[in-house]
């Protein structure tokens, strides 16, 4: 298994990353997709996010497919060197609704949101 790099690690000259505010989806359950793709090539990246059934992969796929063209069109990197050094996932605002009940009552419905930015670096081999 390869090493996922660490932001300490990474050239700045051969980094480059794309950011995604207000994504649909609880930050756990985020960090699963985002667990399946870290420190991979960035086509095995999109393969496997390709076949995922999580809704998350979707958001996952452009996201990394705009991190590609940055490095591609900014930078001018080599897309067969990129690699996924790392992803971050944070929270974001939260929606708070509320759903009826009996009696009277109701019951507090939480629809979170969440960030996330994925860095791609080039790796000469």
């Amino acid at each position: 298994m390869s090493r996922v790099l660490s932001r300490i690690d990474l050239n700045p000259f051969k980094t480059t990353c794309a950011r995604a505010g207000a994504v649909k989806g609880s930050v756990q359950k985020l960090n699963l997709v985002a667990e399946l793709i870290r420190g991979k090539k960035v086509d095995d990246a999109l393969m496997q996010l390709g076949f995922s059934r999580k809704k998350a992969a979707k958001d996952m796929k452009s996201l990394l497919n705009s991190a590609i063209a940055n490095a591609q069109n900014n930078n001018g990197f080599d897309i067969d060197k990129l690699y996924i050094s790392e992803i971050l996932v944070g929270k974001s605002f939260t929606l708070k609704r509320f759903h009826p009940r009996g009696r009277g009552r109701a019951a507090k419905v939480m629809k979170p949101f969440s960030n996330m930015t994925i860095f791609v670096t080039e790796r000469g081999e």
